[in-house]
């Protein structure tokens, strides 16, 4: 996953469909992103594979991403698919816009909150994801993904700038689309998520996703 001082939108974006909100509850929907080890990585060309190359980088300041459709009822959620494609990553750890904050060359887990409203109120941008019994976490393990400051594979590169929207300024309109067809074939995770997340309201408890 591309990320750049300036911060880079993420594709592909998660999306997710929740069930099983009181539709008459407010809540609000929000995404954090986590280191999933304290390992750095680097790409070896010669076998295609990322290994370990050393201990992680210091820990970056925590920020959120609060889905800007929050506060919604339960009924607002449930009856359509709720995208985080606005999200954007950055790698600079003085940024004031927002961004989500990451080291280059690391691993990390998205992860999906559902928060009732009145256990948000101390919700922030730049603050943890305050626990609770009003707080459900999803997380998905095919999510997760190492972040770069330029792609490390040329096929990487060919498949995310032929489908990311934002993109089309690299596209050459010349390429041989049976090639590309054949790669797309190849790389069929290239298609934004759509999960499915329940919120069962069980005190103390924090659900993980499931397909």
């Amino acid at each position: 996953m591309i990320i750049t001082k300036a911060g880079r939108r993420m594709f592909p974006a998660m999306r997710v469909k929740i069930t099983g909100l009181d539709p008459h509850q407010q809540y609000y929907i929000a995404m954090d992103i986590i280191p999933v080890d304290n390992k750095r990585y680097r790409y070896v060309y010669h076998s295609s594979k990322w290994m370990v190359a050393g201990n992680a980088d210091s820990p970056v300041p925590p920020r959120v991403y609060i889905h800007p459709d929050s506060p919604a009822s339960g009924e607002t959620w449930m009856r359509q698919v709720v995208s985080f494609d606005k999200l954007k990553l950055t790698n600079n750890e003085l940024d004031d816009q927002g961004h989500i904050i990451l080291h280059s060359m690391h691993k990390y887990q998205p992860r999906v909150h559902v928060i009732r409203k009145e256990c948000g109120e101390e919700l922030s941008p730049v603050r943890a994801i305050p626990a609770g019994e009003g707080t459900r976490t999803f997380a998905f393990p095919e999510t997760v993904f190492t972040t770069v400051t330029a792609y490390q594979n040329q096929q990487i590169t060919r498949l995310k700038i032929d489908r990311n929207p934002f993109a089309k300024g690299f596209r050459d309109s010349g390429r041989n689309r049976m090639g590309l067809e054949a790669l797309v074939e190849s790389y069929a995770f290239w298609r934004p998520s759509l999960r499915t997340l329940t919120f069962e309201d069980i005190p103390g408890i924090t659900k993980q996703g499931k397909s």
